[in-house]
């Protein structure tokens, strides 16, 4: 996503451009871009020119709509499914202190994501690290 972000709007990027640029294979960024494809957030251009276009400006795409798309929440609600040792349904099914914590930082940490869009994140690390201390300091005083 940050190397689409990088490029005009109009221009396209192509997966052996991005394979490349970010020492990946070409058939992994194809998976990536099929699920960021899927999930709305890249379109799929055809022809000599065509690539890879973000379907919004970098600064209207969060960095949690782009994590969201590619993975699971910290506290997915299938998760004490598939953790339920031998029992069909966990064992703490009707009272679990872990599901409460696991499910609140899941939305602190969303909420973190939420602040930074696609666009903080093509600036040399100098200038998002201070995007982040500020932001940071930010959250903490509205705590």
């Amino acid at each position: 996503m940050v190397q689409i972000a990088r490029v005009q709007s109009s221009e396209c990027v192509n997966l052996a451009d991005i394979a490349d640029r970010e020492a990946l294979t070409v058939a992994y960024v194809a998976k990536l871009m099929r699920i960021l494809r899927r999930a709305g957030l890249v379109k799929s251009i055809r022809g000599v020119k065509g690539g890879y276009r973000l379907t919004e400006a970098p600064e209207r795409t969060s960095v949690a709509d782009i994590l969201g798309a590619l993975g699971d929440d910290l506290h997915p609600q299938r998760f004490c499914r598939r953790h339920s040792g031998h029992a069909r349904d966990c064992v703490h099914v009707l009272d679990c202190g872990s599901r409460a914590v696991l499910m609140g930082l899941n939305q602190m940490v969303k909420g973190y994501l939420s602040q930074f869009t696609l666009s903080d994140l093509v600036y040399p690390e100098q200038r998002v690290r201070a995007v982040v201390k500020h932001r940071v300091k930010k959250l903490a005083q509205a705590m």
